[in-house]
């Protein structure tokens, strides 16, 4: 739950503000769309999901969290949540209500800095996000995809390669605008490419320099 380029004092400070680490059952809700801004939350283990309903009713996948990632921060300008957050497996999170977290960060410069960095993060991912919408074919938009959950799995010592996908490909097909068929239809056109191999929601990464190539990551 906690940033790692902190000090042990610090660390100990942080702990002590921390207030529940919570379990989640696959389906249930860290919090809903228009909840009341409280805390924002770090994921321990398992996954989540966030989405929000559009004007029309239909919910759209916006983001998926994973063990390390913070969560809750689209609550702090409006002091309410514009999304919804959903674990999508057996998943646990710590709660830090952000007052305290305010107030601590004033004492301890890196926490603060840490927390800032996060934020500019957000904001740089947002941006990379709508030009994948908006400026990637189907196929460069799944690459992508693909390579950056690899990434996140290595961050948080799990195989690049190898991934086991929690979301439904039908979330996946909503995170980036495109349907349930398309995303089929990619994994197979990638499969059949050599590049990857499908097993249900397992996804072995075969070919990375190709796949940096169509996700864009790497000059073509």
């Amino acid at each position: 739950c906690l940033p790692a380029a902190l000090n042990k004092l610090d660390i100990k400070q942080l702990e002590a503000i921390v207030e529940h680490n919570c379990s989640y059952e696959k389906g249930d809700h860290l919090y809903r769309q228009k909840a009341n801004f409280k805390s924002v939350y770090a994921v321990r283990s398992g996954s989540f999901k966030s989405y929000a309903f559009r004007y029309n009713g239909k919910e759209r996948v916006n983001g998926f969290f994973f063990p390390g990632e913070i969560i809750g921060m689209d609550g702090i300008s409006n002091r309410s949540h514009i999304n919804a957050i959903q674990a999508l497996e057996h998943a646990s999170a710590c709660e830090i209500p952000f007052s305290k977290l305010e107030n601590l960060s004033h004492q301890i410069p890196d926490l603060q800095h840490h927390f800032l960095t996060l934020m500019g993060k957000e904001i740089t991912n947002d941006k990379e996000f709508h030009d994948l919408l908006s400026s990637y074919t189907a196929e460069e938009r799944v690459a992508h995809f693909l390579i950056n959950l690899s990434s996140r799995c290595e961050r948080v010592s799990l195989s690049p390669f190898r991934l086991l996908l929690p979301m439904t490909r039908s979330d996946i097909g909503e995170y980036l605008g495109l349907s349930l068929e398309t995303i089929s239809r990619i994994f197979g056109k990638l499969h059949r490419k050599g590049l990857i191999a499908v097993n249900n929601r397992e996804i072995e990464l075969l070919q990375m320099e190709p796949l940096l190539k169509i996700a864009g990551c790497a000059p073509k």
